[in-house]
């Protein structure tokens, strides 16, 4: 008989891994997979309730929010602060950090960034849909956190992880000691070891970006993507361009057959969209301790200094042959963009 190990089990065996911690970071990463199976549930019943569509309000983005949105940031918001391992929090959904001040968490060890629901807008048309989360460890000794305690560079992470809702639910994370994934088994409501030791392959045959936008394009992301599409033996293309919507989803599917997912600088984004703290460094932890490669088309990812909770950026992330091609087109067709880039950084 095969024993199942949950990720309870898992995180417990693998305690030894943190020598300076006593427990809480093991406890965060529970509390975090309990409220991914209760956003989980909701998730799955989307169709059948009152929390599709928008809820008319605005998230500090500029975004439509989505109910769902508000239901899963409050469920990770309210798991965090019950758990007492979390003194600060920021979420995509809220301008800025939340402070958890009670007794049990005041003196907590760590902070948590947080995307509560990517790629949102797929909830609609049943398309899967994610969760991204990072855990750094605070700068300041004891008493409130500060803002400046999550403005740290992706280096510093000590965990990062995502959640994706489809046709089964996943949850994959790494503590820089590899990637694991865990697939949620509804029959006993535990999420279960399915992929150990997960690893990009050093090539694919797959690009993931929105190609509506090509004419806003960097003249580097056009030239790749012109490289993409040429037929080549030798190198198996012309590569297949698939692309979900949800950053998750396009990602882990990139993960397990190989591919590059690129959100470039756009006319109307010329810093890019996605997001550094919580979606772009967490995201860029697990491909990096994958054996993939994740840069802004010329520095890497988890090198750029962070400024602002909401800072955005340009990311091109995935395999790690892709990548370095990308990139260079990139220095060769956009070098103008790499001083841009170093500017809005500084």
């Amino acid at each position: 008989m095969t024993k199942v190990m949950t990720l309870g089990q898992f995180i417990i065996e693998r305690q030894a891994e943190f020598p300076y911690a006593k427990g809480e970071l093991s406890r965060l990463l529970r509390d975090i997979g309990i409220a991914a199976k209760i956003v989980n549930r909701e998730v799955n019943k989307a169709g059948l309730v009152d929390i599709l569509g928008e809820a008319g309000t605005m998230n500090v983005q500029g975004e439509a929010v989505k109910k769902l949105d508000v239901y899963a940031n409050d469920q990770f918001i309210s798991a965090l602060q019950s758990g007492g391992e979390c003194c600060l929090i920021a979420s995509e959904e809220n301008e800025d950090v939340i402070q958890i001040n009670s007794e049990v968490s005041r003196n907590a060890k760590y902070i948590v960034a947080i995307d509560p629901l990517d790629g949102s807008s797929n909830i609609d048309v049943n398309v899967a849909v994610g969760t991204i989360f990072s855990i750094y460890r605070r700068k300041t000794e004891s008493g409130p956190c500060t803002k400046e305690d999550v403005l740290q560079k992706g280096v510093d992470q000590v965990a990062a992880g995502y959640i994706i809702y489809g046709s089964s639910t996943m949850l994959v994370y790494t503590t820089g000691h590899g990637v694991n994934g865990f697939t949620l088994d509804p029959s006993i409501g535990e999420f279960c070891f399915s992929h150990p030791n997960m690893q990009f392959p050093k090539s694919g045959k797959m690009y993931s970006l929105n190609e509506g936008n090509y004419v806003h394009f960097p003249e580097g992301v056009k030239k790749y993507l012109k490289y993409c599409q040429v037929e080549d033996k030798e190198t198996n293309r012309p590569y297949t361009s698939r692309y979900i919507g949800s950053m998750v989803a396009d990602i882990h599917r990139n993960m397990i057959k190989g591919g590059i997912f690129i959100y470039p600088t756009t006319a109307s984004s010329p810093k890019g969209k996605l997001r550094l703290v919580y979606e772009c460094n967490p995201l860029a932890f697990i491909v990096e301790q994958a054996g993939g490669r994740a840069t802004n088309g010329f520095t890497r990812i988890m090198d750029l200094n962070v400024k602002e909770i909401h800072q955005r950026t340009p990311i091109f992330i995935g395999s790690e042959e892709m990548v370095l091609k990308a990139e260079e087109f990139m220095r060769e067709f956009s070098p103008e963009l790499k001083e841009t880039l170093l500017v809005a950084e500084a």
